[in-house]
């Protein structure tokens, strides 16, 4: 039996739109700023080694330093927070774009962040962060399939 040396969690949800353009809403600063980084992005994720994202919720910016991107399939990225297990307090993040039937029109986008430590603060920290990145793909599919932004107003 493997013993557990760090949280991590997963969610994921089916998008309506190829994977090229689901890949794009994430990665364009532009575009996540209208429906996640309600306090503004900065820096294109394909392109960039730290971009920037603010949020009305968590006022201030937050740099986020992209390990690796591979359009249109995925996005690794890091950034720093209390609760991490990883070298200087980072957790990693990774984004996975799958088309979910053969004409590309549909796509699983799955998110995983890991590096909590086993701690309650890193519990509490894993469980916030699930619960963000839960309502990103939630705001992400409404923004592209119905160009609702569901975070306008929430927060602020």
């Amino acid at each position: 039996m493997n013993e557990l040396t760090e949280l991590k969690f997963t969610v994921s949800g089916r998008i309506s739109r190829p994977c090229a353009e689901v890949y794009e809403a994430v990665a364009d600063p532009d575009q996540l700023s209208k429906y996640f980084a309600t306090g503004g992005a900065r820096g294109h994720l394909s392109t960039e080694p730290v971009v920037e994202w603010g949020f009305h919720d968590f006022p201030g910016t937050f740099p986020v330093t992209v390990v690796e991107a591979i359009p249109p399939r995925s996005i690794t990225l890091e950034w720093q927070t209390e609760g991490a297990v990883a070298g200087g307090g980072a957790t990693r993040v990774v984004f996975e774009f799958e088309p979910v039937v053969g004409d590309d029109t549909r796509t699983l986008v799955t998110i995983t962040e890991s590096s909590w430590k086993l701690t309650e603060a890193g519990a509490k920290s894993a469980f916030s962060n699930c619960e963000g990145w839960t309502g990103m793909l939630l705001a992400l599919k409404s923004w592209l399939e119905y160009g609702v932004n569901l975070r306008e107003g929430f927060y602020a």
